[in-house]
């Protein structure tokens, strides 16, 4: 009996997430783990431009850590959200990326979008002066800009859903490591933690629960109808 659609793209989900799980510590999913930090950090930038502050630089380290220097707001609730801004972010932004690559057709331009975004990124790693994450931006921005102009939308289907399903598996994961395994060592969390004096191991807790929660209802929503 032939499969439905959604359950095609069901089965092509749990395929991709199965070959993301075998390949976690290769160089295949090294550089979407960069990816997954350059979303991080543009989060933390984004959310303090939305509160009046100014991004100044951003790094990406080849040890898959990264930081963004900004201008910090004189807001409680901006500092507390910049530095919340930084797994959540980058989980929704990665989600964002599994939807719509499930949900429509404009995977070329979805690509393409992500190339531009990263292009402009990429002056902001650019006056730091670290060639490592000069070239890893640029060259991630250049990929999605090149396979936008010459591969095929079935390509960017498979490649958009690859790259969505390891940010959110990455977000999770580095969650519990960075802010439960390891808590106290200069976390986002941590940083909360002085500004509000709630437990960075509470706040971690609790981040990775809605991690899990979003991503449950993110697969849960992308499959009730099937794509277009």
């Amino acid at each position: 009996m032939a499969l439905k659609s959604n359950q095609k793209q069901l089965l092509i989900i749990v395929f991709l997430l199965a070959g993301a799980i075998v390949l976690w510590d290769t160089a295949v999913i090294y550089p979407i783990k960069l990816f997954v930090v350059m979303l991080h950090e543009m989060s933390h930038g984004l959310m303090a431009e939305l509160f009046g502050g100014d991004i100044i630089k951003i790094q990406i380290d080849y040890r898959i850590g990264g930081y963004c220097q900004y201008t910090v707001p004189d807001s409680f609730i901006g500092r507390l959200l910049i530095a919340s801004a930084g797994y959540l972010g980058s989980l929704l932004w990665g989600v964002i990326i599994l939807i719509a690559a499930i949900r429509t057709d404009q995977d070329r331009k979805i690509s393409l979008i992500i190339g531009l975004v990263l292009l402009v990124l990429s002056w902001f790693v650019i006056k730091t002066g670290e060639t490592f994450g000069i070239v890893m931006t640029l060259g991630f921005a250049l990929f999605m800009l090149i396979s936008f102009k010459y591969l095929s939308n079935t390509f960017h289907d498979y490649f958009l859903k690859f790259i969505g399903l390891v940010s959110c598996l990455y977000v999770i994961i580095d969650i519990k490591s960075d802010l439960i395994d390891r808590s106290g060592v200069g976390s986002d969390a941590d940083a909360i933690a002085e500004m509000t004096g709630i437990p960075s191991l509470l706040i971690g807790v609790t981040w990775f629960l809605i991690a899990l929660v979003i991503v449950y209802f993110t697969l849960k929503y992308a499959y009730r109808k099937s794509k277009g």
